[in-house]
């Protein structure tokens, strides 16, 4: 009978007009906090409620990061007699829609995991052949943002699947941003646009910089790695659709350089910036980094526009972003195993980006450098820039047309 119930669900949806996301979501990359890093399964209400108090009390909230995301490993490991997901009782007592509740009544936004397959990757109830009960089920719980694996999904055809999942969503009436987490099997930069508001493009994340990490079947992937992994899809990415190159490892035993530089390419590369860490016990170092709303302003410029690699000289990487008002970002990263002094002369170079037709003629325009981390002026464009860039840092800048 409940087969039938859900077969009628969708096509019910179908002649009603829900193939479709909800639009006028994510039009700036979104921001938040995701629990699988530190955490993994292990996750209860206490420690949803401590970082949700957290998120406020160290300024992140104010800083833009509003989604407050529960990876895998919240469900009961069986759904109910109706065929309905539930927290497990012995984690969340008080429910799920309790827990969204308290989360929103800290001005945060309810995000929550699922799978495409018949199980999630930590093998709890995944969402094949429930789609429907269950966005409707994550509806009625106040739910805002739905990360979406992609375990235990065999014979599915992945644009189906999440077609699957995005009408359901659209069907349960609540605006929810989808995040596709298929992990770039499936070229989902192709398709994932009239399906979610972002998409991995990689596997998932390890906290190093510039490493593989083998489990068999399939790796984690450092920093560096996943920067340099895809190539040609920034095009892709816009306001609504992003390339999503996974949560940070910022604060996650990390340098505070490295933290940096990760913080830094993450917002050129207008990834969503979801982080990963425990922020309960970040160093102030840390909170600075992630609240640097300078750099944040750079992630969530209006245009949208993923940045790339400009030069790589003196392995010295330079990548740019065109921003609105005809601004540009630009981040030096230190490649080397030792501090290097930078000597940039801007009347060399033309900073120009074919893919969105931007373009800075600097022998004829002047503008102003903003240091980033720093938080201080850098004089203009009219002289050379001389800096000293620590072992795996950045230097930051933004140049403000004058």
């Amino acid at each position: 009978m409940k087969r039938y119930l859900i077969l009628s669900m969708m096509i019910l949806g179908c002649l009603n007009g829900y193939s479709q996301k909800f639009e006028g979501l994510a039009l700036t990359p979104p921001m938040g906090w995701n629990s699988w890093n530190t955490f993994a399964t292990n996750i209860d209400e206490d420690l949803i409620k401590g970082i949700a108090d957290a998120m406020v009390e160290t300024g992140l909230r104010d800083a833009g990061y509003v989604y407050l995301v529960l990876d895998d490993g919240w469900m009961a490991m069986q759904r109910d007699k109706d065929g309905k997901l539930y927290g497990d009782p012995k984690k969340f007592p008080r429910g799920m829609e309790a827990l969204g509740e308290y989360i929103h009544s800290k001005g945060l936004k309810f995000g929550i995991y699922n799978c495409a397959g018949s199980k999630t990757c930590g093998g709890y109830p995944g969402s094949r052949g429930h789609e429907f009960v269950d966005a409707q089920t994550y509806a009625d719980w106040g739910v805002d943002f739905l990360k979406y694996d992609w375990c235990n999904t065999e014979n599915l055809n992945a644009k189906g699947a999440y077609q699957t999942m995005r009408d359901a969503l659209y069907a349960a009436g609540r605006p929810i941003v989808f995040s596709i987490c298929e992990w770039g099997d499936n070229k989902p930069w192709e398709w994932g646009k009239k399906m979610g508001h972002l998409w991995r493009v990689t596997g998932d994340i390890v906290n190093c910089w510039d490493c593989e990490l083998g489990h068999g079947t399939w790796s984690s992937w450092g920093v560096w790695k996943i920067i340099n992994m895809r190539k040609d899809i920034r095009k892709y990415a816009g306001p609504g659709h992003w390339n999503d190159l996974d949560m940070m490892e910022v604060g996650n035993e990390f340098s505070d350089a490295e933290n940096r530089s990760h913080f830094a390419m993450w917002s050129i590369l207008a990834s969503p910036l979801i982080m990963g860490n425990d922020i309960r016990s970040m160093s102030e170092e840390t909170r600075m980094t992630l609240t640097n709303k300078e750099v944040i302003a750079v992630n969530q410029d209006s245009l949208g526009i993923q940045g790339f690699r400009y030069l790589n000289e003196h392995n010295i990487e330079t990548w740019i972003k065109p921003l609105s008002n005809g601004d540009w970002a630009i981040s030096f990263v230190n490649m080397n195993q030792e501090p290097f002094n930078l000597n940039f002369d801007w009347l060399k170079h033309e900073l120009g980006d074919d893919l969105s037709q931007k373009f800075a003629n600097l022998k004829n325009d002047l503008y102003k450098i903003r240091d980033l981390f720093n938080h201080k002026d850098l004089g203009d464009t009219s002289m050379p820039l001389k800096a000293t860039i620590g072992v795996r840092d950045v230097l930051m800048l933004r140049l403000v047309r004058q």
